[in-house]
Formats: structure tokens, C-alpha cells, sequence
């Protein structure tokens, strides 16, 4: 976006340098640096008093690289102006055209302004710059006494004794400052050799606990290379995987995550999780679902996290249930890609930090998935930072992580302590999604990020083909080779639980499986029907003879509200539940020959007689077996963390900004003018009226000078359009768009300048 640094302008001051840039210039400033493009200035000089606020310099900064911000830490130890030759000469070992581009960032964001005889370093970035290149604060800054001479502690410096010399060396390498030990006081005087150092002021105690190296012992400490060593750009060393193996890794990856949350969300739709009062989900609740979907707490934290992103979960309308939304349900039917797309997606978009799940804030408090202490609005630019630099390598390039994020660090050192672990945590949920495979970008990923081609068609190109059958082993085991069409496997979920995952999914058929598909409604003839017909392996015996045994004992006992209600034709059955004392809690009693009563909720009634051996099965109010006692509820699935703030403008935008600026100058210029001139005797309504007339007839531009009905008065350039009962109707280049003007209240008429 910049220009050599021999090619730029030569201003008086920052206002003017701006001023006399080019309109695209300018439009690119804007895109830099977008705090400052909204509201829009009113002109050049408003645009530059946004650009030297303390907290827009603050945000620029954080935007430069480790190599950037060496060169404008050297600058802040320089006077200004300063020569490019001081830069240059200065900073050794850095390639001038390193210098060069460095120069050209700096003045691109506006925190440099002049030309490479005179350059000036803007005041507020030596205010934000406390330590630049890791020296300390002048001498007479630290001990509060303009008239402290640092020459005759530099000429001290080779009488140091090995230990003091070795202290004022690794100082001197930054940082400046050092703790002293917990057990010194500030009425203590630190014994040994800190002791002398500070009674000859070499060193100076900044606090309790603190003493800091003053700059000129730093400067001189460092001899020929007074800026420290070069910050130069760490280069990862690369690797290759193989196209097919980084293919089928990806598929792996995809189709457990994929897996992986329809088993979390199917535990959640069966038994919802409470709503803790600070938000999220509690310790018991996210171990349980953890289990259902056989992965780790820290991985159900981060599926939960990117469902909650993908809105496929959300608060129930009560505010105290954790439930699936109806956009599961839509995405259940979605083909595996669109699918894998949707949760990509949101999470490369969302502003929550999977990663802070389970740590403690500053308060000591564990961070709950799902609550709201997760957001972090910059968790979308961390992502983005972390993952573009591999999307500019070509396609199989590996990097080991720890080299990645010594790149990224370098990238931008001033993000904060926090942006290390959430890099980190970057890293962990891209491999979990199947973005990163053997620290490669994969296929899908790299399409992701670029957004370019179709991203579903990309996804597709690396998954197997889906399989509509499923292997029975005689252990009661069904092996799935590969991904199951979508009808198949939530049949399968239903009869069977998942025992392991990922290429292959091991299935388990159990009492408990095969019952609970009867109380879904199923029938014995049912279940062997889909076994018979999905099993390209011969249905074990084993397998019909427990199907048929279960089916014969289901439903002998029924569960439905009185508050609730137990049936059997069975009197024996009814006698055996009413004297087991493990049931003696839920107060039944006999109401009728087969009936009891119990005053507790039906759902508690049947998951305690499943829990005491029983098989029962829960009956509609029609006397119906159905596969529960209430409809399936769906959270309305509101929005539960805010979406990701939009700051910068479309070029379009930008344009529109600068025109305005530029008209504004000119109206500014002109309002100058017309001060500067004494008022002229017998300018009337005729006169304004005779110059409106000429400059509709000349189609010729206008300044005017109006009063507005609040008594407001401003100059306005303006093209007449028409003039009729007293009213001009005019295109005001400051609003950009036509305005009616009461003749009466134009002061005065002056020519446009062209």
C-alpha cells in the first residue's frame, strides 16, 4: 500500500503528509487501520487526530511482526527526524530490504510520516514503547534527577567485579528488569553484590521487588550492536505426506468427528443436562456424555463447544435444560460433507475458545463448556492466524507444531500471554475436525480457509464411499467397515451401542441395546429382518435366541401417569415389584388386581426398574407402547454466544470516506477564505439571487454559506439545480445527494474553485 521511501511526499507536518497522499493511499489506510474509519472523519485533519490516539496507535502494533517492531523500537531510541542512514547503519545484520519493507509498514499504518532524509516517529508509539529492544528508561527518567550523568557509569563499567558483570550483561539483553528474592524487604538493603550495584547506581530499585537497568549502561553494555540481535523470520523446517495417506487420515478424522457428535447430541437427546447457573454444563453432566460418545472430557468439551457454534444445541425455552435444536435434525438427514461443512465452518467463525474448558479464570473458578467466560471475540483472527501461513505452502507441507508456532508468534510477539495456549488449542481442534493431519493442511481444510472451489465437493473427493451393511461377529459384535449410510446407522445406533471408532466402528448388541429398540417400538420380527438384512456374515443363532427372549419378558410390566401408573396381567409380577425393597422409594402401591401407583415422575419409575432388572415398557395414555413418556423437545436454538464483529470497510466504503474527507478539506479551506475576507457592504437577497441565477445558466459549482433553522451556520459546495419560489434545490457534494436550501438563509455565494 506504500510508496518507496525516496518517492514520498515532503509535508511540513503529519496533517499535510497525509493530506497530499493519493486518494488510493489513503483508501488503504483505511483498510489498516478500520477503528479509525468509523464514524467517518469529517476531513484529513479529524482522520489524523484518530490516527495518534493512544488506543488506535496501541491496536496498529499489535498488528506488526517481530522484525517490524525491532525496526520501530530502534526509531523510538532515535530523535526525530530521523535519517533512513541512522536506521540503516544502526540495525546490523538486518537486510536493507527487510529495512525497507519495514519502513514502508510503518508509514503504511501512519505510525512514521516524512521522507528518508526526515523521518518522524509519531509521539504516542515512544509513549506505548516501554522497553524498546529490551533496554531500560533513561537514567534521569529512573531516578527522577534531570542533572544524573550515565557517562561516569559507563567509564565504571570495566571495574566491575565477574559476578557483577555477568548480572549486568544478562540485563543488558533484555528484559532490563529484575525480581529481587520474596524474603527482601523495602526497609532491607539487598545484600552482596546487588547491594553495590545499586549504591553506584548501575542498577535502580523501581519498587519493592523490583530494579531496572538504565538504558545508557544498556547501550553501552552492547556495544557494536546496540539494538540487540536481528528478529529475523523463523523458517519451519518442511516435510511431505503423501497425497493418499494425507487423504486417509482426513477421511479418518472427518468421519469420527462426524460420529463422534451425533453420539454426544443422541445422549443428550435422551437425558438433557441442566443449565448451571453461571452458564454451561456441569462436571457430571459433561463426564456422562463424554461416556455416551466414548471420547475424552477434553474432546466433549470441544464438540459440545463447536455444536453449540453449529447451533445444533441450544437452551431450552425454560433457561435450565441444555438440549439438541431443531437444526440437528435437519443436519442429520445432510449428506457426510455438508455435514462436516457446517461444523468447519462455525467453528473457524465462532468468537468461543473450546480450549479454555476445564481451566481456571483469575479467580480460581473452573471454566465450564458451554458457558458464557468462554468468548474471546479475537478467538476468529487467532484461528486465521495460526493456519494461513500453512495455507500459502503447497498442498502435503508439513511443519512441525512447535515450528508453526514460533512463525506465528513472530508474526505478531504483542497478541498477549493468553495467545500461546489458545494457538496450542487451535492446533488440537483442527486436528480433531480433520483441518490438520500429520501437521499438514489437509484437502478440506486448506479449501476452508481460502474459500476457494466448492467445499462439500472437496470433502466428498476424500471419504469413502458410504456402506449399507454391517459384519456380525457370533461374540454379538457388528463391525462396520466404513462410513454407514445415514438410514443404516441411526437404525444401528438404536439396536446397538458404539464400542469403538474410526475407520472401522465396532458395534455391541446387548440385552440392553435390544431393549431399548423394543421400547422404540420395534418388534422381534423387526430386529430380525434388519439383522437378516444388512449382515453380510450369517446372523449368529446366539443373536435370535437372545432377540426372541427379550421380546418374550418386554412389556410384561407397563409404566404410564397417574401421577403414575404400573400395570401387568401378571399378579405374581405386581406382587415381586411391591416387595422389592429397592423400589421401596418411589412409594408404590396397590390401586387394583395388576395396577400400582407412585407418586414419582414415569420417567424415574422405568429407569429404576431397569436398574432393578426389570424390563418394562412405557404405554400413551391409549395404553400404546411407545418409546417415551414425552415428545422429543427441541431447544428454540437461540444464539448463545455473539457474532463476530464486522469493523472493516468494503473499498467501496473506503472511497466513499475519502471523498467526504477530501470535501471537507475543501470546505474547511474555503470557511478560511471567507474569514480571512472583510464583509462586503450591500450584499443582499438580490445579489445572492443574481449569482444563483448565473450559475444555474453557466452550470457553474458554488460555495454557500448557510444557516440552518437551529441557527447553525456552515459553508457548503454545492451544484444548483433549480431555483423557484425562494428555494434553491442544489446537489450538496457533502451529503452526496440533492437538497432544498431557503434562499433567505444563504449568507453568502462564491464560485466553486475548480
Amino acid at each position: 500500500m506504500s510508496t518507496s521511501v525516496s518517492a514520498r511526499p515532503v509535508a511540513s507536518s503529519y496533517t499535510e503528509w497525509l493530506r497530499v497522499q493519493e486518494d488510493d493511499w489513503l483508501s488503504e489506510l483505511l483498510r489498516a487501520r478500520p477503528d479509525v474509519a468509523r464514524p467517518a472523519p469529517a476531513d484529513v485533519a479529524s482522520l489524523a487526530g484518530r490516527l495518534i490516539g493512544q488506543v488506535s496507535i496501541s491496536r496498529a502494533l499489535d498488528q506488526l511482526d517481530a522484525g517490524v517492531l525491532q525496526v520501530i523500537e530502534a526509531m523510538v531510541l532515535m530523535p526525530n527526524p530521523i535519517a533512513w542512514t541512522d536506521v540503516t547503519s544502526r540495525l546490523r545484520g538486518v537486510p536493507a530490504d527487510a529495512l525497507l519493507h519495514s519502513v514502508d509498514r510503518l508509514t503504511g499504518l501512519g505510525l512514521v510520516w516524512g521522507d528518508q532524509d526526515a523521518l518522524h516517529l509519531i509521539e504516542g508509539v515512544r509513549l506505548l514503547v516501554n522497553h524498546p529492544t529490551g533496554l531500560g528508561r533513561p537514567l534521569a527518567q529512573l531516578t527522577g534527577d534531570p542533572a544524573a550523568d550515565p557517562r561516569s557509569l559507563v567509564e565504571s563499567l570495566p571495574a566491575l567485579a565477574a559476578d557483577e558483570r555477568a548480572l549486568v550483561q544478562r540485563l543488558a539483553a533484555g528484559p532490563p528488569q529484575g525480581l529481587l528474592p520474596d524474603d527482601w524487604t523495602s526497609e532491607d538493603d539487598p545484600p552482596g553484590m546487588i547491594s553495590r550495584l545499586l549504591q553506584r547506581r548501575i542498577l535502580v530499585r523501581v519498587s519493592d521487588s523490583t530494579v531496572e537497568l538504565p538504558r545508557e549502561i544498556g547501550l553501552a553494555v552492547r556495544g557494536a550492536a546496540p539494538f540487540g540481535v536481528p528478529r529475523l523470520r523463523p523458517v519451519p523446517a518442511a516435510g511431505q505426506v503423501e497425497p493418499a495417506t494425507l487423504d486417509k487420515l482426513t477421511a479418518g478424522a472427518i468421519l469420527g468427528v462426524l460420529q463422534n457428535v451425533e453420539d454426544l447430541l443422541a445422549a443428550l437427546d435422551v437425558d438433557q443436562a441442566g443449565v448451571l447457573r453461571s452458564g454451561g454444563i456441569g462436571v457430571r453432566e459433561h463426564r456422562r456424555l463424554a461416556r455416551a460418545a466414548h471420547v475424552s472430557e477434553a474432546s466433549a468439551a470441544r464438540l459440545l463447544e463447536i455444536s453449540l457454534a453449529a447451533e445444533l444445541i441450544g437452551i431450552a425455552r425454560d433457561g435450565e435444560h441444555w438440549l439438541p435444536t431443531r437444526m440437528l435434525d435437519v443436519w442429520l438427514e445432510q449428506p457426510l460433507a455438508e455435514r462436516w461443512a457446517t461444523l468447519a465452518g462455525a467453528w473457524l467463525r465462532t468468537s468461543r475458545q473450546p480450549g479454555l474448558a476445564g481451566r481456571r479464570d483469575s479467580a480460581g473458578r473452573t471454566l465450564a463448556p458451554l458457558s458464557p467466560e468462554l468468548i474471546r471475540h479475537g478467538a476468529p483472527a487467532t484461528r486465521r492466524a495460526v493456519l494461513s501461513p500453512l495455507a500459502l505452502t503447497a498442498p502435503g507441507t508439513s511443519w512441525p507444531a512447535d515450528e508453526l508456532l514460533a512463525l506465528v508468534t513472530w508474526t505478531a510477539p504483542r497478541r498477549g500471554p493468553e495467545f500461546a495456549s489458545a494457538a496450542r488449542s487451535v492446533l488440537e481442534e483442527s486436528r480433531l475436525l480433520g483441518i490438520l493431519a500429520a501437521d499438514a493442511l489437509t484437502g478440506p481444510g486448506r479449501a476452508l480457509l481460502t474459500g476457494a472451489g466448492d467445499l462439500e465437493r472437496t470433502v466428498a473427493t476424500v471419504l469413502p464411499p458410504l456402506i449399507d451393511y454391517v459384519l456380525i461377529q457370533p461374540d454379538l459384535s457388528a463391525v462396520a467397515p466404513g462410513p454407514l449410510q445415514p438410514e443404516l446407522s441411526r437404525s444401528l445406533a438404536l439396536v446397538a451401542d458404539v464400542e469403538s471408532s474410526g475407520g472401522a466402528t465396532v458395534f455391541r448388541l446387548s440385552d440392553a441395546s435390544l431393549r431399548r429398540s423394543l421400547d422404540a417400538g420395534w418388534s422381534a420380527q423387526d430386529l430380525h429382518s434388519f439383522f437378516a438384512r444388512h449382515s453380510r456374515t450369517p446372523v449368529p443363532q446366539t443373536l435370535t435366541y437372545l432377540i426372541d427372549d427379550i421380546a418374550r419378558r418386554h412389556g410384561g410390566l407397563r409404566v404410564g401417569t397417574a401421577s403414575t401408573y404400573l400395570r401387568s396381567d401378571d399378579e405374581t409380577l405386581i406382587a415381586q415389584v411391591t416387595a422389592d425393597r429397592r423400589l421401596t422409594d418411589f412409594g408404590l402401591r396397590l390401586l387394583a388386581p395388576g395396577v400400582l401407583i407412585s407418586t414419582a415422575e414415569p420417567d424415574e419409575v422405568l429407569q429404576a426398574l431397569r436398574s432393578a432388572g426389570y424390563a418394562p415398557a412405557a404405554e400413551s395414555a391409549g395404553g400404546m407402547v411407545f418409546s417415551g413418556l414425552a415428545q422429543r423437545q427441541r431447544a428454540p436454538g437461540r444464539r448463545t454466544s455473539p457474532p463476530p464483529r464486522h469493523t472493516e470497510l468494503t473499498a467501496q466504503q473506503r472511497e466513499t470516506v475519502v471523498r467526504r474527507m477530501r470535501t471537507g478539506d475543501t470546505a474547511t479551506q474555503a470557511q478560511r477564505r471567507t474569514r480571512a475576507i472583510p464583509s462586503i457592504p450591500g450584499v443582499t437577497t438580490a445579489t445572492i439571487l443574481e449569482s444563483l441565477q448565473r450559475a444555474l445558466r453557466e452550470g457553474e459549482g458554488l460555495w454557500i454559506g448557510y444557516v440552518n433553522a437551529d441557527g447553525q451556520a456552515s459553508q457548503r459546495l454545492v451544484e444548483p439545480i433549480s431555483l423557484t419560489g425562494g428555494f434553491l434545490r442544489a446537489y450538496d457534494h457533502r451529503r452526496e445527494e440533492p437538497r432544498t436550501f431557503a434562499v433567505h438563509r444563504i449568507t453568502s455565494v462564491a464560485p466553486a474553485d475548480d
